[in-house]
């Protein structure tokens, strides 16, 4: 009985290795700023994602290009010997979650106090073969 559970678990791992996961957690800025780059790269390949990220003026594209890079090397890591432009990867998933927010008080007039929230958010790409 165990080995069925054993030998499900390693075609699962099998099935896997096309599926990458990379994570950046409490990126300081609103999600609705970095939605607006997310969107651009959704669905793209990879190296296509990578140059409309490398010459974006948006800030938020500075991270979500480092973020692609580490979900790369988590491909190469699980992939050992596989040629990475031969893999067709794209980017299967993108998606912002909006994360804590820091609340500050700025001086109003007449001795009151606005609030200021400063957002931020977290993103997860999910990279994985074009046939799938």
């Amino acid at each position: 009985m165990g080995s069925r559970k054993q030998d499900s678990s390693i075609a699962r791992k099998e099935a896997n290795k096309d599926v990458v996961k990379a994570s950046l957690n409490n990126c300081p800025s609103s999600p609705r700023k970095m939605r607006l780059v997310v969107d651009i790269i959704r669905g793209e390949q990879v190296d296509k994602a990578l140059y409309i990220l490398k010459y974006s003026k948006k800030d938020a594209s500075n991270k979500l290009e480092k973020l692609l890079l580490s979900a790369m090397a988590n491909w190469q890591a699980k992939n050992e010997g596989a040629d990475i432009e031969e893999a067709n990867l794209i980017i299967k998933e993108i998606f912002v979650d909006s994360a804590r927010q820091l609340k500050r008080l700025r001086p109003a007039p007449q001795g009151r106090g606005h609030r200021i929230r400063k957002r931020s958010n977290h993103v997860t790409l999910i990279l994985g073969n074009k046939e799938n």
